[in-house]
């Protein structure tokens, strides 16, 4: 059976960390949320926002954010995105996912102050011309995430089949109160994460990385097929 476009789409998808500083059409960004949207949505409530920012307010928005992290101010996030505490099997699978990417960039283990700059990368949208804020009403169901999750993949897809490249910014969820205040965001409104969109930088070692996804065996099982 030969691979449909959206099958090509998903495996040549990947998070990308550097940019150029092409300039994004507001078409393209607005054909980008509507494609999003078409995700699937129980009983059709489409949770979440998407806050898409470039030129001065997302400049306004990084500066504010840089501010926080050379003040040393206290993070704060409005959900926990990983489980608490971490199981041992999961923890060791975020090790190796960030000693790749810090192998990529040439940054040692024990080198904290290049691992810091590196992560901080986060809070500047890794200097893409567009930056998305998502968030969604605190009081939705789990269910709800799950269907703001199908969005989000959504709109990766519409983004890599334009030609542009994508990544997930969870980290911007825990300075959620600096995002509020800098985007003057309405208090119904909880920070979930930020995306960075762009042109990719392929020239840069870091967009070599890439992380491994289990194998068939290690996520699913297959039954009566055989028969």
């Amino acid at each position: 059976m030969t691979p449909s476009s959206v099958e090509n789409v998903l495996w040549q998808r990947k998070s990308v960390r550097a940019y150029l500083d092409t300039p994004l059409p507001q078409e393209d960004v607005a054909r980008i949320l509507r494609a999003a949207r078409q995700a699937p949505s129980g009983a059709n409530l489409q949770p979440g926002k998407f806050h898409a920012l470039t030129g001065a307010p997302l400049s306004a928005l990084k500066q504010a954010l840089d501010g926080a992290i050379t003040d040393g101010r206290e993070t704060v996030a409005e959900y926990s995105y990983f489980p608490q505490p971490m199981p041992a099997d999961l923890k060791a699978k975020q090790r190796a996912a960030g000693y790749a990417l810090y192998q990529a960039l040439g940054i040692e283990r024990r080198d904290f102050a290049g691992r810091k700059a590196q992560f901080d990368r986060n809070y500047r949208f890794f200097d893409a011309p567009v930056g998305i804020v998502v968030t969604i009403h605190p009081d939705m169901g789990k269910g709800c995430y799950m269907d703001l999750g199908m969005a989000l993949m959504a709109l990766f897809l519409a983004a890599e089949d334009l030609g542009y490249a994508t990544s997930g910014i969870g980290a911007l969820a825990k300075y959620a109160d600096v995002t509020h205040t800098a985007l003057d965001l309405p208090k119904d409104e909880l920070v979930v994460c930020g995306i960075a969109l762009g042109v990719e930088d392929k020239d840069a070692p870091v967009n070599n990385f890439r992380t491994e996804r289990d194998s068939l065996e290690g996520f699913a099982t297959l039954r009566g097929f055989e028969e």
